[in-house]
Order: C-alpha cells, then structure tokens, then sequence
C-alpha cells in the first residue's frame, strides 16, 4: 500500500472515530436532559421527539449510510433543542449539582 492510501486511511478512521465520539457525547446530553424533563411536565410532542431522536439513531433506515453519523448527530441536536425549548417555556432551569435537586424537593 502506498503511503498517500495509507494516510488517507488514517484520517478517515479518525474523523469516524470524532464523529462517533460527537454522536455519544450528544447522546448522554440527551438522556440527562431526558431526565431532567421526566418530573417537569413537559408537553408529550416534546417527549415524542425525544423517544422518535432515539429511534431514528438505532433504526437501520437513515439519511446517510451509517459509517457517517451526521444525520443522526443532527436529529439529535434537534431534539435537545426542542426539549431546551420546552424547558425554557415551563421555566425551568438547568441544575448544577443534584444535591441541590434533593434539598429543593425536601423543602417543597
């Protein structure tokens, strides 16, 4: 293998290797941000984008083949917008430490 095959190669496992870091990191976003929209009251249409962003990263259907995860990194990104949204409008807050949470439901 010539070395120009071989460098291409590596810069293309790296940027598949980034683009399915990026992919994780928004996913664990979501979940937390999930978890934090459970106990809100938080319109079902806002839920519904959240379980459907989910769906469509493991469904085998996509926009792009699958070794290119920028479709799905960019539902995901919608649906955290849309559930920031929602948030925004039932005015809660982001949480800094979840010792606060506990200390603000024993106090209700």
């Amino acid at each position: 293998m010539s070395d120009g095959m071989t460098i291409l190669l590596v810069v293309a496992g790296v940027l598949a290797l980034a683009t399915v870091v990026g992919a994780v990191v928004v996913l664990v976003k979501m979940v937390k941000a999930r978890k934090l929209l459970t106990d809100a009251g938080i319109p079902v249409g806002n839920k519904f984008v959240f379980w459907g962003a989910l769906i469509y990263l493991i469904s085998p259907v996509d926009l792009i083949p699958d070794p290119i995860y920028l479709d799905d990194i960019g539902i995901m990104l919608l649906a955290l917008q849309s559930l920031q949204n929602a948030a925004e409008k039932a005015g809660i807050t982001r949480r800094a430490e979840p010792v606060a949470l506990e200390k603000q439901r024993t106090v209700h």
